[in-house]
């Protein structure tokens, strides 16, 4: 484990660090996009399509419209202009669902909008909701959860720009697999899951004017600027979007939805502020969640265990208007090396709401196929799974032909195996006993892209000994505001407790978006570039003062320090704080601002950069009672530097706590008799609690990636989620000898088992 001389022992990075925004969130005093109140707010709820394919015939709001409270029922005829909005360069103009509400009379899916109803108060404008009556030309519709790939072109259009069906290609692969000794084809198949935040998707839209400002829930404001600017005709600059805290969002807050223009429209018909907030109900149908995957794997391998060839073949449902890809084949080109190789996606189209990105999008099913594979491959070859990882480590990324930034993989297998205990393992099915249980051992890898997004900050050194850090990104609950105040800390040597962080609003420097687990690498180079402009700015004005300790110098004399400037040459001893500097010159604050350009996307790497890590996982079977439980998880992450160690740690164990509820329990089922969510609610639709979350041991290998930044610093939101599902799966089968390729492990699967026969 290598040490981080640069980075001193009481520097704040590195340092466990308790959120700085925790005393607001625990005692009510943090703002949702709900939280907001303003006079004369009016309240507006959708009325859903009740079919899932056809057209609406009729719509009746009269009885609606004469309520107590109603202001308005609109609709296709009434609701104003709302324009398409297109891609744009970078991270703008990006939506799921591009299809503007009421454009037209065609419902494609159950729960689609068809009207809205607004109201003096919420339960109002429910009941009004409620009493519109739709009459509906059905058509047949196709909710099939057999997935088979539609007829497609080989160049497809999806969400972000045109992409080829065939991903990655080397040498031959399928002459590869037919030659080869020993070989594994299998389908895997990951169900629809949805994301389910604490906080419910909502707006609150205010007109003034031709300005329009609105209260989200948002992890991207700057490109929900964008695509609110294209859908109502507005100048970019006329629009602002604040998003002070999000209640979580896993990337169904990403990208705008259809009721965020409703209520913005409703707002300018109105003259007044509207609040829309969707239903719990809504949330499994309007909003995105993640697709239901197939996953054909072929892999090849020799006796002695080197893989000859693989084959990742996979399906994605997605929605009748729209082009998402679940990237399942993200990591497998480079993961693991292999001579031969095709990665090649199609998609079915359903009557559902568009998918989106679910946390780890594409990478999470997908490592749950091929994690899966390379398990069943070990078992049938005799070799342990780890050594078997360990036989194809890749040198280099076999795909693109470049190094790795980073890699350090074998280090968190060995580190995960001597933690866990993984040489006490007996490969035989059900031979583990404990307490008169049986155990199941299982293990698996993981991977996750690493980039920057574009990002800007400022940062105010100001004459109270204070420091204010701002950028237009947004805290989704991950940290954000935390691991800024660590940054600023860092460079300015004030305390934490006088760092004020300052996020959420577009009328902010341009900061990244939250997703990807990018935001934390991407805000480094911008907020200390940043810092150092303001303390140049200090340091110039320091030298010019009259009366100034150092007006007789030169700014390149001076250093800046524990939030102190003392000349070079004779050392900290005599160092004055900058406050005081700053009231010398009659300045209220000296400002920075910092810029740094993103690397995602970017078309000729130098590197291949990614996280890493694996899972070792221990389930209990009792199969006189058929009781199935995770009883203990031990997660190593390859992540580069961990800025806040607690903060870091808490991430994967919910990332974790999230896989074990993938693995067992999650999943959205459609009604074949009309096409709706049937457990569209948080009673049925089953999630990891406490009671399923066993101890989850995580350690983390602090191996600096200075690719990504000065700090060596990746995202590690989502690595922790990837692979896990894998690693459960194999300790289900070596406990009970059944092998589930389909999630989740449900107990029938189960019954069959020869351990419990």
């Amino acid at each position: 484990m290598p040490t981080t001389q640069e980075i001193p022992k009481t520097s704040p990075i590195g340092r466990k660090t308790p959120r700085v925004d925790g005393p607001l969130k625990v005692s009510g005093a943090a703002q949702y996009a709900s939280d907001f109140h303003f006079p004369g707010t009016l309240y507006a709820v959708p009325v859903e399509a009740t079919i899932a394919s056809g057209k609406v015939a009729k719509l009746d709001t009269s009885a609606a419209e004469k309520m107590p409270g109603v202001r308005a029922i609109f609709h296709r005829e009434n609701i104003g202009k709302i324009f398409r909005s297109v891609l744009g360069e970078g991270m703008e103009g990006i939506v799921d669902e591009r299809r503007p509400p009421f454009e037209d009379d065609i419902i494609r899916y159950y729960g689609q909008y068809i009207a809205l109803a607004v109201a003096d108060t919420f339960e109002s404008a429910k009941a009004a909701a409620d009493a519109v009556h739709a009459t509906y030309v059905k058509d047949k519709y196709n909710v099939d959860p057999d997935l088979q790939a539609d007829d497609e072109p080989e160049m497809v259009p999806t969400t972000f720009e045109p992409t080829k069906r065939v991903q990655s290609e080397r040498g031959n692969p399928e002459r590869a697999f037919a030659s080869a000794p020993v070989k594994l084809d299998q389908i895997y198949v990951t169900p629809t899951e949805t994301h389910n935040p604490i906080e419910l998707q909502g707006t609150t839209a205010i007109w003034d004017g031709q300005m329009l400002t609105i209260y989200e829930e948002s992890q991207a404001i700057f490109n929900l600027r964008s695509v609110l600017a294209q859908m109502f005709g507005l100048p970019k600059e006329n629009v602002r979007v604040i998003t002070k805290f999000v209640g979580s969002g896993f990337g169904s807050k990403l990208w705008p939805w259809t009721h965020c223009p409703l209520a913005v429209a409703a707002a300018r018909q109105l003259g007044k502020p509207v609040k829309l907030i969707l239903s719990r109900k809504m949330m499994f149908q309007a909003v995105g969640h993640r697709p239901r995957t197939q996953q054909r794997m072929r892999l090849g391998a020799t006796t002695d265990g080197k893989l000859v060839s693989l084959q990742h073949d996979y399906v994605n449902e997605h929605a009748i208007l729209d082009n998402y890809h679940e990237d399942c084949g993200e990591a497998t080109a480079f993961h693991y090396s292999v001579p031969n190789l095709r990665v090649k996606f199609g998609r079915a189209r359903r009557n559902v709401g568009s998918p989106t990105a679910m946390r780890g999008p594409g990478a999470v099913p997908g490592l749950y196929a091929t994690e899966s594979a390379m398990n069943e491959l070990a078992d049938q070859l005799k070799i342990d799974p780890v050594q078997f990882r360990i036989l194809n480590e890749p040198k280099i990324d076999e795909s693109l032909g470049i190094p790795f930034s980073s890699r350090h993989f074998l280090e968190c297998l060995d580190l995960g195996a001597e933690k866990f205990g993984w040489s006490k393992r007996n490969a035989a099915i059900g031979s583990m006993k404990r307490d008169g249980l049986t155990l199941g051992w299982g293990m698996a890898g993981a991977a996750w892209v690493a980039a920057r997004f574009p990002a800007a900050a400022s940062v105010q050194l100001r004459d109270d000994g204070t420091v204010r850090v701002a950028s237009g990104t947004q805290d989704i609950g991950t940290g954000t505001y935390t691991i800024l105040a660590q940054l600023a800390a860092q460079k300015t040597g004030v305390p934490l407790d006088k760092v004020e962080v300052v996020l959420g609003d577009t009328s902010l420097p341009e900061g990244p978006i939250s997703g990807g687990s990018m935001a934390t690498g991407s805000l480094v180079p911008a907020v200390f570039e940043a810092a150092d402009n303001a303390i140049e700015s200090l340091l110039s004005s320091a030298t010019k003062t009259s009366g100034s300790p150092f007006e007789k110098r030169k700014p390149v004399d001076l250093v800046f320090e524990g939030g102190r400037v003392f000349v070079k040459a004779d050392g900290p001893a005599g160092g004055v704080p900058f406050s005081d500097l700053l009231r010398r010159a009659n300045l209220r604050l000296v400002t920075g601002s910092g810029k740094s350009e993103g690397t995602f996307g970017e078309k000729k790497p130098k590197f291949s950069k990614h996280s890493f890590g694996c899972h070792f996982v221990e389930v209990t079977w009792q199969p006189e009672i058929a009781r199935l439980r995770v009883s203990r998880v031990v997660t190593v992450i390859d992540a580069g530097r961990i800025i806040n160690p607690l903060a870091g740690r808490n991430q994967i164990e919910g990332a974790v706590v999230m896989g074990i509820g993938m693995a067992l329990l999650e999943h959205t089922t459609y009604d074949p008799q009309n096409g709706a969510p049937i457990n569209s609610n948080l009673a049925d639709y089953m999630m990891a609690v406490n009671a399923d979350v066993p101890p989850i041991d995580v350690h983390f290998v602090d191996f600096p990636d200075k690719e990504i930044n000065e700090l060596g610093a990746r995202g590690i939101g989502e690595i922790g989620l990837a692979g896990i599902a894998a690693a459960i799966t194999a300790a289900v089968h070596h406990a009970t000898g059944v092998r589930v390729r389909e999630l989740p492990v449900r107990m029938e699967d189960l019954l069959t088992s020869s351990v419990l026969a």
